[in-house]
């Protein structure tokens, strides 16, 4: 499965999103909205207008969201 976390600097709960994957052990891909305009009109188009956006191959969200997370780690196991 891909996780593509779109971030923008200084993003507390950018940080956090990645921490809690870094601690399951899922890999991830990081993309700095503030520098790839094609990705920043992607999740401005899907309707998020704040970061982190977590988009995988079955679902899409914003911001720190655990419940979402922790989904997703279960999905892997």
């Amino acid at each position: 499965m891909t996780v593509t976390i779109y971030t923008m600097p200084d993003c507390v709960q950018c940080d956090n999103t990645m921490r809690y994957l870094d601690r399951k052990n899922i890999s991830y891909e990081v993309v700095d909205l503030s520098v790839d305009t094609e990705a920043y009109e992607k999740v401005t188009a899907l309707g998020y207008k704040s970061a982190p956006v977590v988009i995988t191959d079955t679902d899409h969200w914003s911001g720190f969201r655990i419940s979402k997370l922790h989904d997703l780690y279960l999905s892997r196991q």
